[in-house]
């Protein structure tokens, strides 16, 4: 059981490291189960080989098409015994002429197994993918 609480703890240490660069630059993989499951509001796979394309496509996309791109981390937490629970915050600007602003909040539940490593990552956003893609049209003055 404390190999478990030493594997939690970093896998805690290296979420609090990985999540606010995860748009600059790769994550470590070494927390996460070779069979991860990860599901979002648009894409659902397993596989730790899709889990990295998943975080290189988001910062691929990210450098080609905004001038600014921040994943804010605001609370890491245990939830339970085998569960991680993290809130975050998507903010950007789009590069496009009239600087159009992109912003959602949503968490993440991480799952683990009795080994302390992640078998399942699910993201939940306080609004749906369309709603967040009006914002690409908005001038970057408005609300979003």
């Amino acid at each position: 059981m404390n190999e478990v609480v030493i594997e939690v703890d970093r896998a805690i240490a290296t979420l609090k490291q990985d999540l606010p660069t995860l748009f600059k630059r790769d994550i470590s993989y070494d927390i996460y189960r070779d069979d991860i499951f990860f599901q979002d509001p648009v894409n659902t796979f397993k596989g730790k080989f899709n889990y990295r394309i998943i975080f290189w496509t988001l910062r691929f996309h990210g450098q080609l098409f905004f001038t600014q791109l921040d994943f804010d981390v605001a609370d890491v937490r245990q939830a339970s015994e085998n569960t991680l629970f993290v809130e975050w915050t998507v903010r950007g600007t789009l590069r496009v002429p009239w600087k159009a602003r992109i912003f959602f909040n949503g968490n993440s539940t991480y799952k683990f197994d009795e080994r302390g490593f992640i078998y399942e990552h699910i993201d939940r956003w306080d609004r749906k993918p369309s709603e967040i893609l009006k914002q690409f049209f908005r001038r970057g003055n408005s609300d979003s």
